[in-house]
């Protein structure tokens, strides 16, 4: 079985998390979804399972941090700058708020952040096929 990523993620409103993550291009994985958790694919390797609250409790007994902070960044690459902003816009357009971090633009590489509905922090980035190959420019 090839290496792939489940993001756990916990959430109000299993519905609208569903319709955010929709909008953003996600796809629903029925076969892991039911009415306390649902699998939103990103690519054949990357997978975020948003979970009710109740579900998440099933989990562990940490508690979930408050909308306002922040735990981690989850960075998702992009094939192009349009890209890093059509999904931080339809992020800001569909309940979740675009740019929370100021957006960077290295000239070699350009990033975005948006939190999802419950305040979970997402980092969208293009970086220019040279630099991921060579590193860097040495002024950057």
């Amino acid at each position: 079985m090839s290496r792939m990523i489940f993001v756990n993620l916990p959430v109000v409103d299993l519905t609208k998390s569903m319709q955010f993550y929709s909008a953003l291009g996600f796809v629903n994985e029925p076969k892991f979804s039911d009415a306390t958790a649902a699998c939103m694919v990103w690519s054949e390797s990357i997978y975020v399972m948003i979970l009710t609250h109740a579900k998440w409790a099933t989990f562990t007994s940490r508690p979930i941090p408050e909308t306002g902070s922040s735990e981690v960044a989850l960075a998702l690459t992009c094939e192009d700058r349009d890209e890093v902003n059509r999904l931080s816009d339809v992020a800001g357009a569909n309940g979740g708020t675009a740019d929370i971090n100021p957006p960077q633009d290295y000239g070699f590489m350009v990033t975005r952040s948006f939190t999802d509905l419950d305040g979970h922090v997402w980092e969208v980035f293009w970086m220019d096929p040279a630099a991921v190959e060579n590193g860097p420019p040495a002024d950057a």
